[in-house]
């Protein structure tokens, strides 16, 4: 609920606070006085667009603060909370704008953007009038006006979840189908490049195996040619045949030399044991290097196929069979296609089915309230002098989305049998005034704390019905906050709170001020605006008289 607006420097305001009661607040003056000046402020404080330039002449800056009431449930929480900033009871708005353009924005202190302004306000004030594109004139908005009045929040929800997974179900299935066609256009390709690599087997490790085994085939002749000549040097030609000799002849001359040769000769016998092993290691060594003639070419074209394969699908040689087993499941995914597309084509029904049926059941909720919403604006309108007027509340197909299958809009004829239309094609200036006034009574029902500013609604319209239009407003402020900018009496004399604009002229400059009614003030504004310029008693007395009635 709004409580207070401080305004300073703006347009012909120099300094000016006012403060808002609950029910009926009334504002009048005469035409040209500022009343509208009041609301570009309060838009402006809002983050609104309006009016370029805002500051008034001479004034470096000019500057807005509105500061609102807070119930415990209030949608403002949650942007407050969302937004990272404070909430508390005393909600502050407070924006700037200076000279050369800069605006500025605070809420409770707290520097914001005019995005944060502009999502509080939704949830702050509603602005209504005969050119009001934001609210109830605006098609866009009338489905969720229809929601919000035949409540219908466990079915939006339902309809919402079921489009979520009707939306997840068909990206599920054409992204499959995006995959088994990507699958199928290489089919050939990976059946081919399978086959391939089956029919080589590559190991990890066998790249770096044969190739060493290579390199020691193409150097083992040379090798084996030295280790050879080295085997003969230690043989029965060579070092073996001397030792043994060696051996022999010192075995002979052992018995005559006393022991002397005994050292010598089991030296001798542990060298032809170490000369034994050297034997044998270089026997092992000569075979190992004994190989068949074609080992070397099989061992190059299978290492040359295992490369030319790597180099084919630029890969490692090493990652060549988890490459192959990558390809098998690509395949194993086209083979499988037909059964995985299926499931995922009846996972998709079902998701449609739920859809349908809770998009269904939305509509027939719908459907409801727009009869119950005719009926009671028509009773609404009875009293505002329309009673041979038709409000109509049109469902028709939209495109299926998380909001269901309907478009809403709200159409009116001003007589039985002439043609239909949206309201501010059809409607005159007075008429669209208490339309927009039955549809807020009816849309509004039972809702508290909420604060609506109508701008000069009833113009066009005067005696019973400007009264009857009154008291609509009085009504629809109970409970809650309604501000009115009028230039009706009847409409004035029924308001809980009661502010003059005015004007006044300088030298210098004009400036507006807002003045606040005591009783016998109101009257007097009450006259001026029967009689005019002149006040008569005659005019105090029907002042009076609609006060008291």
């Amino acid at each position: 609920m709004l409580r207070g607006l401080d305004i300073r420097d703006m347009l012909i305001i120099d300094r000016l606070e006012l403060s808002f009661q609950p029910g009926l607040n009334v504002l009048t003056g005469e035409t040209g006085a500022g009343k509208s000046i009041l609301l570009d402020s309060l838009g402006f404080v809002l983050g609104w667009r309006g009016r370029a330039e805002l500051v008034r002449q001479g004034a470096d800056q000019g500057e807005v603060t509105a500061w609102f009431d807070l119930s415990a449930d209030h949608p403002a929480r949650t942007i407050l909370q969302d937004a990272g900033l404070e909430v508390e009871d005393e909600l502050i708005l407070r924006r700037i704008n200076t000279r050369d353009g800069r605006k500025t924005a605070w809420v409770n202190d707290r520097r914001v953007s005019g995005d944060v302004l502009r999502a509080l306000s939704e949830t702050l004030v509603e602005l209504h009038g005969q050119h009001d594109d934001r609210g109830l004139l605006n098609p866009r908005g009338h489905r969720q006006m229809l929601d919000v009045f035949a409540g219908v929040d466990l079915e939006l929800v339902a309809t919402q979840t079921a489009w979520r997974a009707l939306a997840a179900a068909r990206k599920a299935l054409a992204a499959a189908e995006a995959k088994v066609a990507e699958t199928r256009a290489e089919e050939d390709y990976l059946r081919h490049a399978v086959a391939e690599l089956d029919a080589l087997s590559p190991e990890a490790g066998e790249e770096a195996t044969l190739d060493a085994q290579r390199r020691l085939m193409q150097g083992a002749e040379k090798i084996r040619t030295d280790i050879a000549r080295a085997h003969e040097a230690l043989g029965l030609q060579g070092a073996e045949g001397l030792i043994n000799d060696a051996s022999r002849w010192l075995q002979g001359a052992a018995d005559k030399a006393e022991g002397q040769l005994d050292t010598a000769l089991a030296a001798i016998e542990a060298m032809m044991l170490s000369l034994y092993d050297a034997q044998r290691g270089i026997e092992s060594c000569l075979d190992a290097l004994s190989f068949d003639p074609f080992a070397l070419e099989e061992t190059e074209e299978r290492l040359f196929a295992i490369r030319g394969l790597a180099r084919k699908h630029d890969v490692l040689p090493d990652d060549l069979r988890g490459f192959a087993d990558d390809l098998r499941g690509r395949l194993a995914v086209l083979d499988g296609s037909s059964d995985s597309l299926k499931a995922l084509s009846d996972h998709l029904h079902a998701a449609q089915a739920t859809y349908n049926a809770a998009a269904s059941g939305l509509r027939a909720k719908r459907q409801a309230a727009a009869r119950k919403l005719d009926l009671a604006m028509a009773e609404e309108l009875a009293p505002l002098k329309m009673e041979r007027a038709v409000f109509t509340t049109e469902i028709t197909d939209a495109d299926p989305g998380p909001d269901g299958i309907d478009a809403v809009a709200f159409t009116v004829a001003t007589n039985p049998g002439a043609p239909t239309g949206p309201i501010n094609k059809i409607a005159s200036g007075g008429e669209l005034s208490r339309f927009l006034l039955a549809l807020k009574v009816c849309l509004t029902q039972g809702a508290d704390g909420l604060t609506m500013i109508f701008d000069e609604i009833d113009r066009g319209i005067g005696g019973a019905t400007a009264d009857a239009v009154g008291r609509r407003l009085a009504e629809l402020a109970k409970g809650g906050q309604v501000l009115v900018v009028t230039h009706s009496p009847q409409v004035a004399a029924l308001g809980g709170h009661h502010w003059r604009v005015e004007k006044h002229q300088h030298a210098d400059e004009t400036l507006s001020t807002v003045v606040p009614l005591d009783a016998g003030a109101r009257i007097d504004e009450i006259a001026r605006m029967l009689s005019g310029d002149t006040v008569t008693e005659a005019a105090r007395e029907a002042a009076k008289a609609l006060i008291k009635a």
